[in-house]
């Protein structure tokens, strides 16, 4: 099994996805060590990135997917996964990847990017992936609240998963 923890900046894509790794005991991968400098210098000055720039960094994504794949191992990804397009790329048909979408309001997003250090994508950005996030439906993704603490969010991700 393969989990992509998505969502825009400032969901809590990496620390979600590190607790899932953990009590999966499984490896995890954040999808932004795939982004290639471009992207990263483009992300720090404000500047949105386009499909043409995410492309081959969702290539690289899903070939590290494939390569644990091969391994027979479980893990977990991140990857903001915006466009369902970006999502079908990452999924490639797979049925054993499972989006985990992390919802939350405009407010709630804009308070954890004001108070986050040391992350290379600047806050202004957010509506500019907001504008581009295409939700994923029920037949794409578990989707949890991010207004849940970080251990309430892996207890429900976890349990939709076993639904499934």
């Amino acid at each position: 099994m393969i989990l992509i923890a998505m969502g825009v900046s400032g969901a809590g894509k990496t620390r979600i996805g590190e607790l899932l790794a953990e009590r999966l005991h499984c490896d995890f991968t954040d999808g932004d060590a795939f982004h290639s400098e471009a992207n990263k210098e483009k992300m720090h000055h404000g500047i949105p990135l386009t499909d043409e720039d995410r492309w081959p960094w969702l290539r690289t994504i899903r070939a590290a997917i494939e390569k644990e794949q091969r391994a027979g191992v479980a893990a977990v990804f991140t990857c903001s996964s915006l466009k369902r397009s970006y999502r079908d790329i990452l999924r490639d048909g797979d049925k054993d990847v499972c989006f985990v979408y992390l919802k939350g309001s405009r407010e709630v997003l804009e308070e954890r990017l004001q108070t986050r250090t040391g992350h290379f994508f600047d806050p202004s950005l957010l509506q500019s992936q907001l504008d581009t996030l295409e939700e994923p439906g029920e037949d794409e993704a578990i989707t949890v609240s991010i207004e849940l603490t970080p251990e309430q969010i892996v207890d429900e991700v976890l349990r939709q998963v076993e639904g499934r």
